[in-house]
C-alpha cells in the first residue's frame, strides 16, 4: 500500500461501524499538483480512507481472516466540501450487508461539522490461498504486516487477539 490513509481508528464496534481520521499535512507528495495555488487532499484520497475504514471494519471483526479487500463498487459517491492541509478528515463507516465475499456500507467524511464526502461502498474480501493453496505462505505474510499496522493505528482494547502483541 503507497499511502495508509487512516492516521488512527477512533472507535469500532465489531460488524457495524469505525470511524478513523486522517490529518492532511502540507508534506504530503500530492498537494504539489493538486492544486498549486489551492491544495487539497483529492476527492479520490477520500474514497480511498472510507474504502481502508471499512477494510479495516471486515478485518478487525474477522480476526483478519481475509488479506485481500478491494473496492467492488461506488454508489452515490457526493463531495461537499475541501480538506485543506492542516485539516483533519473523520471518516465512518457503518456497514450495511454482509454476504460470503461482499459487504457494503455507508460512508461519509466530515471536517468539523461539515459533510465531505457521502456514499456507500461495496468491498469484496478474500485471501490468496482461496483460490491457490500454493498462496497460503504470502497469506500469513500478509496478515503479519497488516496486524502491524492495525497496531499502529488502533488502541489494543479495539484489536482482536489475533493482532495483539
Amino acid at each position: 500500500m503507497r499511502f495508509w490513509l487512516l492516521d488512527a481508528i477512533e472507535s469500532f464496534t465489531p460488524g457495524e461501524t469505525l470511524t478513523g481520521v486522517k490529518t492532511v499535512s502540507y508534506s504530503e507528495d500530492y498537494l504539489e499538483d493538486h492544486f498549486p495555488e489551492f491544495p487539497v487532499l483529492p476527492g479520490v484520497f477520500m474514497l480511498e480512507a472510507a474504502t481502508q475504514a471499512a477494510a479495516w471494519l471486515l478485518r478487525l471483526t474477522d480476526n483478519m481472516a481475509d488479506t485481500i479487500v478491494v473496492l467492488r463498487e461506488a454508489k452515490n459517491i457526493k463531495y461537499a466540501s475541501f480538506v485543506p492541509p492542516g485539516r483533519q478528515l473523520r471518516v465512518t463507516v457503518e456497514q450495511i450487508k454482509k454476504d460470503e465475499r461482499l459487504a457494503t456500507f455507508k460512508v461519509e467524511g466530515t471536517v468539523g461539522e461539515q459533510t465531505t464526502l457521502s456514499g456507500r461502498i461495496v468491498l469484496e474480501r478474500y485471501s490468496l490461498a482461496d483460490s491457490d493453496p500454493d498462496q497460503a505462505e504470502t497469506d500469513a505474510r500478509v496478515r503479519t504486516y497488516l496486524s502491524k499496522v492495525a497496531r499502529a493505528i488502533a488502541k489494543p482494547e479495539m484489536l482482536p487477539a489475533c493482532v495483539r502483541v
